[in-house]
């Protein structure tokens, strides 16, 4: 299956006449998502801080959490799932992303994220790590579907609100039931399902195989999130004409490049009247230096300002993504990495971006 960002030589005109487009709303039991993009579960990643943040910058419609332990939700004592499982009101619509192997703490924990007002409730079946696969939870479950089965009736059972799940292809090239896996979703009554066109094997290496999105749409009758290899615009829209999932799900791209769920709605526009932006020919927007200073200053100051543990170290992981692209980056994440506090990280982005954007 060949994808857009294989093809140099589609060019934008091209593109405008063939491509479609990514829904503007997708309803999963009840609750709307507009538009149809989603930023995928990431550890370390998807704090409320940077949910904020992605929802803020626009384009995306559904948010989730870090995959977090249903056993670790049901102990009082555990801050690290209760950090996990913060949010605030304008985060809705938000996803709370839960990983086990016991049906009924999974159910438990279910019911204890419906009370909390999350939207909606998704089971992961996708880390590929081995701490959690050697508790049989995230793909380590893909080699065990009657456990799955057990684990969809009982948090079914459990919650009102929609329930989705996550997986990947299979545990391996030889073991691949994302099929069997999306239609037994469907009989147990969950509202969506999303698959990481990827094996347990292949981690986060080698291409994403879109067909296995196109043969879970052509086997199920609820939506479908299509997840791997997007890292344009419009490689969203090419996911969407190759495979007619219902929504395209985002992950290790987001930290790199925050924009791009607002880059997919304007390309998407741009693809269904032309409109352009900025009132030139741009078929979505870049960012300028502005707007990158704006960016890692505004993260950075969310972060102290939710006076998270970890703030210091959060900046220093995000600067090697939030500095690709910027001119002289290396210098600035020099400066990151060596500072002793959260303050004078942000005393050296001010000072990196003063001479070009005159900072005062």
């Amino acid at each position: 299956m060949r994808k857009y960002w294989d093809n140099s030589g589609v060019l934008a005109g091209e593109a405008h006449a063939t491509q479609a487009l990514v829904p503007k709303v997708l309803t999963i039991g009840g609750v709307q998502i507009s538009p149809a993009t989603v930023l995928a579960p990431m550890a370390g990643v998807t704090d409320t801080v940077f949910r904020r943040f992605i929802r803020n910058l626009g384009g995306c419609g559904l948010i989730m959490t870090e995959f977090t332990s249903a056993d670790g939700v049901l102990r009082a004592k555990d801050k690290k799932a209760k950090r996990y499982l913060h949010f605030y009101e304008d985060e809705h619509p938000i996803s709370a992303q839960l990983f086990g192997s016991n049906p009924q703490v999974m159910a438990d924990a279910a019911r204890m994220v419906e009370d909390l007002g999350f939207d909606l409730v998704d089971l992961n079946l996708g880390c590929p790590a081995k701490k959690v696969v050697k508790c049989n939870g995230g793909s380590g479950l893909l080699r065990d579907l009657p456990a799955i089965r057990d684990i969809f009736d009982a948090t079914r059972a459990a919650v009102k609100i929609p329930f989705t799940v996550k997986f990947r292809a299979g545990w391996n090239d030889e073991n691949i039931i994302c099929v069997e896996l999306a239609k037994m979703a469907e009989d147990c009554g969950l509202n969506a399902v999303a698959l990481h066109a990827r094996t347990r094997e292949q981690g986060y290496s080698g291409p994403a195989r879109w067909e296995w999105i196109a043969q879970i749409k052509d086997s199920v009758k609820i939506p479908v999130i299509g997840n791997g290899d997007i890292r344009t615009p419009q490689d969203a829209c090419a996911m969407v004409e190759q495979t007619g999932c219902d929504a395209v799900m985002i992950g290790r791209m987001a930290p790199s490049n925050p924009w791009i769920f607002r880059q997919i709605e304007q390309y998407t526009t741009w693809l269904k009247d032309g409109s352009a932006v900025d009132g030139d020919s741009t078929p979505y927007g870049q960012p300028t230096e502005a707007d990158r200073y704006d960016m890692i200053h505004t993260y950075f100051r969310m972060l102290i300002e939710e006076e998270l543990p970890d703030a210091q170290g959060k900046m220093k992981q995000f600067a090697s993504w939030f500095t690709h692209g910027v001119p002289g980056g290396a210098a600035l994440r020099k400066a990151i990495y060596e500072s002793k506090s959260a303050p004078e990280i942000l005393v050296r982005v001010e000072e990196f971006f003063a001479p070009v954007l005159q900072l005062v």
